[in-house]
């Protein structure tokens, strides 16, 4: 049985009981009014599923008949659509992603995702919107949050942008598996809202051999170390600094490296089989791989300020970082002729990233061999 609901006066003349007060939106979908004893009443929403059982979805206060429908015509729709959880937020979302991450991934990606939200989403506003209600709107609010309009450092602008891309891919990445798991019905609420543009650059800064010798030069020998185990590798300074002894297979030579892209085992030249075999010698086990001169793990707060004055005694240009020589030896593989692929698994990457920031070194080391032929 029906009940006019559809006017404020017809509510307000309902007898208070605990059964809500039902009218049919369409076929096996209604929508009812529970009274209140005092104040407003709430409303409820009804679905009949395949198997002829009912399912319910409290919808809370609105004071519009047409509101609460479209409520009501939404959850529906979500649900024959298979969505169970109505409650989830996007907090609920970026969790559930970290936590895959964690367990189908590796520690550190799951780490770098969860930096991301704890600073960006977590205990912001975002976090608290429900999966079904996030507009387009809503993300390209956030995303534009995260620049400094008033910035003039055309640099500085550029890093923030780049950042603020690598949050929105996490981020998306959260929504689109919640959107697997079947937590929202569409990706309406994401979907559109796109990356900024021409902030990514190719890593022009490359170190010379007698660059690279002069640096490594003005380094203690311990950060010296870190520096030839990074050009020996192509690794991420965070990668080789967290490599442990029992790491290095010196029998296979081989290096096991733990990074974003999860756990990857590399073959090492021989050069870097005699350096780390000589690094590890008299220690075993968990015991870092390289380590700092107090025998400590290398981290980034203890290499950083260390490393840029070793850059300023080489008289270096002051943007050479660490990573500036992973960014070398990629190079050197490169233009010294190794597949691209072969590359890419030993540097932790992809094919796609090598062609993007290293082709035009495969393509100077194609045309030099086109070069020593003759043809016509």
């Amino acid at each position: 049985m029906t009940t006019q609901i559809e006017k404020v006066s017809d509510r307000k003349g309902l007898p208070h009981r605990r059964e809500p007060y039902w009218t049919r939106l369409r076929q096996g979908v209604y929508l009812g009014y529970r009274t209140a004893a005092d104040g407003a009443g709430t409303w409820i929403a009804r679905r009949r599923e395949d198997d002829g059982k009912q399912k319910y979805q409290a919808l809370g206060h609105f004071d519009r008949y047409d509101d609460a429908r479209r409520a009501a015509e939404q959850w529906a729709s979500q649900s024959e659509q298979g969505v169970d959880n109505f409650e989830a937020t996007v907090g609920d979302a970026c969790r559930q992603y970290v936590a895959h991450l964690r367990l189908h991934k590796s520690a550190t990606s799951a780490k770098d995702a969860e930096g991301r939200f704890t600073r960006l989403v977590y205990g912001k506003a975002i976090e608290r919107v429900r999966l079904s209600k996030l507009t387009t709107k809503d993300t390209r609010e956030w995303l534009n949050d995260q620049i400094d309009e008033d910035e003039d450092d055309d640099e500085l602008l550029r890093r923030a942008k780049a950042s603020a891309n690598r949050s929105l891919d996490s981020l998306k990445a959260a929504l689109n598996m919640a959107l697997r798991d079947r937590l929202v019905a569409m990706d309406a609420g994401w979907k559109t809202v796109l990356r900024f543009k021409d902030v990514s650059r190719r890593r022009e800064r490359f170190l010379t051999l007698q660059q690279r010798t002069d640096l490594m030069k003005a380094c203690p020998p311990d950060l010296a170390a870190l520096c030839k185990g990074l050009l020996l590798t192509a690794a991420r300074p965070g990668e080789l600094s967290g490599a442990s002894v029992c790491d290095f297979d010196q029998q296979q030579g081989t290096l096991t490296l733990d990074g974003k892209t999860g756990r990857r085992t590399v073959t090492l030249s021989s050069a870097a089989v005699a350096f780390f075999s000589e690094q590890s010698r008299g220690r075993i086990g968990k015991a870092p791989l390289l380590c700092r001169e107090s025998g400590e793990r290398w981290g980034k707060d203890g290499w950083k300020k260390v490393f840029k004055k070793a850059v300023s005694a080489a008289h270096l240009p002051d943007d050479v970082v660490l990573y500036s020589l992973r960014h070398a030896a990629i190079s050197e593989f490169v233009a010294g002729g190794m597949d691209a692929f072969i590359v890419a698994k030993l540097a932790g990457t992809s094919t796609e990233m090598i062609d993007k920031h290293y082709g035009h070194l495969r393509h100077d080391r194609t045309r030099h061999m086109m070069d020593a032929v003759q043809v016509v």
